[in-house]
């Protein structure tokens, strides 16, 4: 074991003692137009690692978009009152938080939105049977994959779709109110 350490040090040793500088170690030795050709290879090397860290991170900012790391950017809430939207609405029961704060009533006239500021009134019209609600958002959602809104269970009994759960909607707003 001593003499395995003891040429580890003296391999150590002879690398120190080699009195060349680490720039002299890339010196080119031979004709200035090869030399040169060498010398741009090295500085074309360096700046391929600087483009490759470069895509090294904007892969890791996306890499962290994809785990649910948040955006600085803030969304823009547009409240244009008659803008009307179109899709599959439903309805819950179930008491729960809202996004807004407090308890969710379900014998309120009030719905949940992915966009829309809180306090904003919309109309919402079933389009099987063209009976319609005017409903406050005070909640977030829906989260389930093409529905536009998610009503409370009075306000779904107003408009007729407790039967069916979902049905084709159109969202028009109205303001806040």
């Amino acid at each position: 074991m001593r003499i395995l350490v003891a040429a580890a040090v003296a391999m150590i040793a002879a690398g120190f003692a080699d009195n060349r500088t680490a720039s002299a170690a890339y010196e080119c030795v031979g004709p200035a137009p090869s030399c040169a050709k060498a010398h741009k290879h090295v500085h074309a090397k360096k700046a391929a690692h600087k483009k490759s860290s470069y895509k090294k991170s904007a892969y890791s900012a996306s890499k962290k978009k994809a785990y649910g790391y948040k955006s600085s950017k803030k969304k823009s809430y547009s409240v244009a009152s008659g803008s009307a939207y179109s899709g599959m609405g439903s309805y819950y029961w179930q008491p729960q938080r809202v996004a807004s704060g407090g308890w969710f009533n379900p014998n309120a006239m009030t719905a949940a939105h992915k966009t829309l500021p809180f306090g904003t009134k919309v109309r919402v019209t079933n389009r099987n049977n063209g009976r319609s609600v005017v409903v406050t958002i005070n909640d977030r959602g829906p989260y389930i994959k093409g529905r536009i809104i998610d009503l409370s269970k009075a306000a779904a009994k107003q408009v007729g779709m407790t039967a069916s759960g979902i049905a084709p909607v159109s969202v028009t707003v109205l303001g806040r109110g």
